[in-house]
């Protein structure tokens, strides 16, 4: 794999090169930007109204989500991960690896903590390993996620395989649980004007968006819940940083430790991964 410093959006950015794929990772938040495997098909989704000047989290790509999920917490929504800058660490293996660490001295977040992505790129193939470790003396828990926005030729044409049989909290729907029957999740109906936002527990089979004649298979190990997401056409129109009918052209399907925090002793390391291809 070839890693090349380059500039995209007005962001310092590493550009990952391999067997005719490319990835672009921004170091502001550690943020993947791009993935177009070598068939030259873009599969991420990124707004063309995202702000890259550090005054919001950019919309789109793979955002890092660390170590407060949403609101569930005292942070500011998804944590702070995604708005700060990472370094670049070089190389491991096959992989370009991204690093964020804190000293403890955030007083929303007073603890010691190093983050590593680790990203590797293969002809069809995107891995994310995403590694928490606790460099401090006193025990914490976060939740965490990779928010990872799919790009789809038509949200309403859509599906999910592979949630069957697991449960979930609608949390659009003030966090009703239910259990996922079908066997695929759809967009339709209600979710299309209403949205969707349903948080997946104790998700363990490989998953696939369907997008008409594409299809996209998604794994994850160490993460124990999986998240689904699309605003729909309503609520999508008051997103500042979305347009009208952006909706249309993304599903949200998240590697997250969401609904049960992760909990870290001193020197202990948490990972998870997230497979895409």
């Amino acid at each position: 794999m070839r890693v090349t410093p380059t500039t995209a959006f007005g962001l310092s950015c590493i550009r990952l090169d391999s067997d005719g794929a490319t990835a672009l990772v921004a170091l502001h938040g550690g943020q993947l930007l791009s993935w177009v495997p070598a068939d030259g098909r873009e599969r991420l989704f990124l707004s063309d109204r995202a702000v890259f000047d550090g005054s919001a989290p950019i919309r789109g790509g793979i955002p890092v989500v660390f170590p407060q999920f949403g609101e569930r917490g005292a942070l500011r929504k998804h944590g702070f991960a995604r708005d700060r800058a990472w370094t670049f660490d070089g190389q491991d293996g096959d992989a370009a690896v991204f690093a964020l660490a804190g000293d403890g001295g955030d007083a929303d977040w007073p603890h010691p903590f190093q983050l590593r992505l680790r990203v590797s790129l293969s002809a069809e193939r995107l891995t994310l390993s995403l590694d928490v470790e606790n460099t401090g003396a006193m025990p914490f828990a976060f939740t965490a996620a990779l928010h990872t926005y799919l790009r789809v030729d038509d949200i309403a044409s859509v599906v999910i395989e592979g949630l069957q049989g697991c449960d979930f909290e609608d949390s659009a729907a003030g966090g009703t649980l239910h259990r996922q029957y079908d066997y695929y999740v759809a967009f339709e109906g209600e979710a299309l004007g209403a949205g969707i936002d349903h948080i997946y527990s104790d998700v363990v089979a490989p998953l696939a968006l369907i997008d008409g004649n594409h299809r996209l298979d998604i794994e994850q190990d160490g993460f124990g819940d999986t998240v689904v997401w699309n605003p729909g056409q309503y609520p999508c129109a008051r997103i500042g940083d979305l347009a009208p009918d952006d909706w249309r052209s993304f599903a949200c399907v998240e590697a997250g430790q969401v609904l049960q925090a992760a909990v870290l002793a001193p020197g202990e390391r948490w990972s998870g991964s997230l497979m895409l291809g």
